[in-house]
């Protein structure tokens, strides 16, 4: 009877060898690699954001709507760092009471980055924009660890709002429209440009001309003599 169940026992236990080594086998030979990302493409179907955004508008398209209200909200993101009281201390962040127009990195007691310190000029609105925006796409290195407003309207709120807090610098100009290309071409060469109809003149054969008054053609049908009495003229002479 042991004999028995010992058999059975190893036949069990070399299956299960077997079954494990083919199962290493098999993995070996038809391993594949996961994928970066999971899922199937569906066809026809676009991913998210695979469009691409719109282009984004100057910042002086933004700025001739902006309304510092919305921005003062705005403002309370920044709140934990900045604050904008007339002869405000520094916080974590320089104060910014007039900032706009003011020279970069020059509020006095506070320990700006060298990458700031480098970049010199003046808060003008885009370079307020390009800080907003991205402050370490701006300046590589700053101290700033705030990764940025993405909306442009954010951004144009929040500097009308800074602008009434001691700089009152004047606003940009819109960017004009711009121009048919066509138009500027045409009036470059003096013409009327594709899509523009000069006045129609009307031009009539011998035959229609016979109708009118006194036989007289005018335009580029009219032929070298005008009427009959001139034809038959011509024939006499």
């Amino acid at each position: 009877m042991d004999d028995r169940f010992n058999t059975i026992a190893g036949w069990a236990l070399g299956a299960g060898i077997v079954a494990l080594g083919a199962s290493i086998v098999t993995g070996e030979i038809f391993h594949s690699e996961r994928p970066e990302k999971m899922g199937y493409p569906i066809e026809g179907v676009e991913e998210e954001g695979a469009s691409g955004e719109a282009a984004e508008q100057p910042i002086a398209l933004y700025l001739a709507s902006a309304d510092p209200r919305l921005g003062e909200q705005v403002f309370k993101k920044c709140a934990a760092c900045h604050n904008a009281t007339p002869g405000g201390a520094n916080a974590l962040g320089p104060n910014v009471h007039a900032i706009m127009g003011a020279p970069l990195a020059a509020k006095p007691g506070f320990a700006y980055s060298d990458a700031l310190k480098g970049k010199g000029g003046t808060w003008t609105w885009d370079a307020m924009n390009e800080w907003l925006k991205s402050p370490k796409g701006f300046a590589p290195g700053t101290k700033m660890t705030f990764a940025g407003l993405g909306k442009a309207e954010d951004r144009a709120n929040l500097m009308a709002w800074l602008n009434t807090q001691g700089s009152n610098i004047p606003l940009p100009p819109p960017p004009a429209a711009a121009a048919n290309p066509a138009q500027v071409a045409a009036e470059k060469a003096d013409q009327p440009a594709l899509g523009d109809k000069a006045e129609d003149e009307p031009v009539l054969t011998e035959g229609q001309a016979a109708k009118q008054p006194e036989g007289r053609v005018f335009g580029e049908g009219a032929p070298t003599v005008a009427g009959r009495e001139g034809q038959a003229k011509t024939k006499s002479e």
